[in-house]
C-alpha cells in the first residue's frame, strides 16, 4: 500500500505541470522513480535491514570460518567482502521488485506517462544507493574482523566499489525486470544474474586482493577498466531493452 501511495505522488509530480508542458524531461522522470524507491525505503527500511543483516551475517561467518592469521587476511577478506555484497544485492533487488508486485503496483507504474528507460535508470540508481549503503557497512566490519587497516586501503576500496557497483545495479535491475512476472523469480534471478556478474565480481575480488597485498592504486586500473566496460554494456542494454522486458 505504501508503494501505491508514493507512486501516486510520483504520478502527481509528473502530471502536475501546467497545461502545455507536454512532457517532463527524461532526467526528471528517472529522478522521480529513484525518489519513489528511496522514500519507500526511508519509510520502511526493509530492504537495507534485511539485506544489510544478511551481508553482516556472511562477513561474521566468513571471519570465523576462514580467518587464519594476519597473513591470510589479504587472501580471504576480498572474497568475503564481495560474496556478502553480491548476495545482499540480489536480496535487495528481489525485495525492491517485490514491492512492485504487491497490489499490482507494477501496472500502475507502467501506466505513468514515463519513459521505460527512465524507469530503468531510476530503479538502477535506487539499487546502486542501496548496495553502496551495504558496502559502507560490510567493508569496515570486514576490516575490523580481519584486522586490516581501513585508513590505508580506503582510497583503493572506494575506487573498486565505484567501479563494481554500477554494473551490479544495472545488471540486477535489467534481469530483475525480466523475472518480475516469473513464478520462481528468486531462483531464476539468482541463477541468471550470478553468472553474468562473474566478470565484475572476479575483477573486484582480484583487485581487492592486490590492494590488500600492497599494490598501489595505479595497478588497479585494469580491474577498474574491466568493471567499467561491464557497467557500460549493461547500462546501455538496460536503457535499450528494459521496455521490451518489462512489458513482455
Amino acid at each position: 500500500m505504501a508503494s501505491l501511495e508514493v507512486m501516486s505522488r510520483s504520478a502527481d509530480a509528473v502530471s502536475s505541470t501546467p497545461a502545455g508542458r507536454a512532457a517532463v524531461g527524461w532526467g526528471r522522470q528517472a529522478w522521480l522513480i529513484f525518489h519513489k524507491d528511496l522514500r519507500l525505503e526511508l519509510s520502511t527500511g526493509e530492504v537495507l535491514t534485511t539485506s544489510g543483516f544478511f551481508a553482516v551475517l556472511i562477513v561474521v561467518i566468513g571471519s570465523l570460518s576462514f580467518f587464519a592469521g594476519h597473513d591470510a587476511s589479504a587472501q580471504v577478506a576480498p572474497g568475503v567482502i564481495w560474496v556478502a555484497v553480491a548476495f545482499a544485492a540480489v536480496l535487495a533487488l528481489s525485495r525492491t521488485w517485490q514491492r512492485e508486485r504487491e497490489h499490482d503496483a507494477l501496472s500502475g507504474l507502467l501506466a505513468l506517462p514515463v519513459r521505460r528507460s527512465a524507469i530503468f535508470a531510476g530503479k538502477a540508481l535506487a539499487l546502486l544507493t542501496f548496495v553502496l549503503a551495504i558496502e559502507l557497512v560490510v567493508i569496515p566490519l570486514t576490516a575490523v574482523l580481519f584486522n586490516l587497516s581501513l585508513l590505508r586501503f580506503a582510497p583503493g576500496l572506494v575506487l573498486l566499489c565505484l567501479g563494481a557497483t554500477p554494473g551490479i545495479a544495472a545488471a540486477g535491475t535489467l534481469f530483475g525486470a525480466m523475472t518480475v512476472r516469473t513464478a520462481a523469480r528468486d531462483l531464476v534471478l539468482a541463477s541468471v544474474l550470478f553468472p553474468l556478474l562473474a566478470p565484475t565480481l572476479l575483477a573486484a575480488v582480484t583487485g581487492t586482493r592486490a590492494l590488500f597485498d600492497g599494490a598501489p592504486i595505479g595497478d588497479l586500473v585494469d580491474y577498474l577498466q574491466l568493471m567499467g566496460a561491464f557497467a557500460v554494456v549493461f547500462i546501455a542494454g538496460g536503457l535499450g531493452l528494459f521496455a521490451t522486458l518489462i512489458e513482455s
